[in-house]
């Protein structure tokens, strides 16, 4: 399985989701391919925002080897899922999608965590370590339910 975690400039919520979902995948032995893409290309070829990966290190996980991307039309052949981190990203990834086929792999990463009361994972950027550390528990919580599904 090849999924694709969207946020909007791929340096915060998407390479974290990338990282939390490579390791809980290889740390229950699941097979799957990762990435991850933003909708804006504001930092194409930069490295995830150091307070992600400060977050991500506090938790033993090194995402530093993750550059940002920019979500492409192709991605929806490349991938079979495309997890968005907000209902604004969704809309802009469907927004390029070649058929409605296409546009039905993409969805919220939260639909996978049906019981937090959050439905969008909220962009720690201009905030603080606090907000990493929410991100961080929220996409644990939807990448454990959405591997347990797949792999269920």
């Amino acid at each position: 399985m090849r999924i694709l975690l969207v946020c909007l400039g791929n340096i915060c919520r998407s390479p974290m989701a990338e990282g939390v979902l490579r390791h809980l995948a290889e740390e229950r032995g699941i097979a799957i391919e990762t990435d991850s893409a933003g909708t804006g290309d504001y930092h194409v070829g930069e490295a995830p925002d150091a307070r992600a990966q400060a977050a991500m290190l506090r938790r033993g996980l090194d995402i530093s080897d993750l550059r940002a991307r920019q979500f492409v039309q192709a991605d929806f052949d490349r991938f079979d899922l495309l997890l968005a981190m907000d209902a604004e990203n969704l809309r802009n990834m469907r927004r390029l999608a070649p058929s409605p086929e296409h546009a039905s792999k993409a969805m919220l990463i939260m639909e996978h965590a049906p019981a937090h009361a959050l439905r969008e994972v909220p962009d720690p950027y201009f905030g603080g370590d606090e907000g990493f550390d929410a991100v961080y528990d929220m996409l644990t919580l939807a990448c454990g339910n959405l591997l347990d599904r797949v792999h269920g």
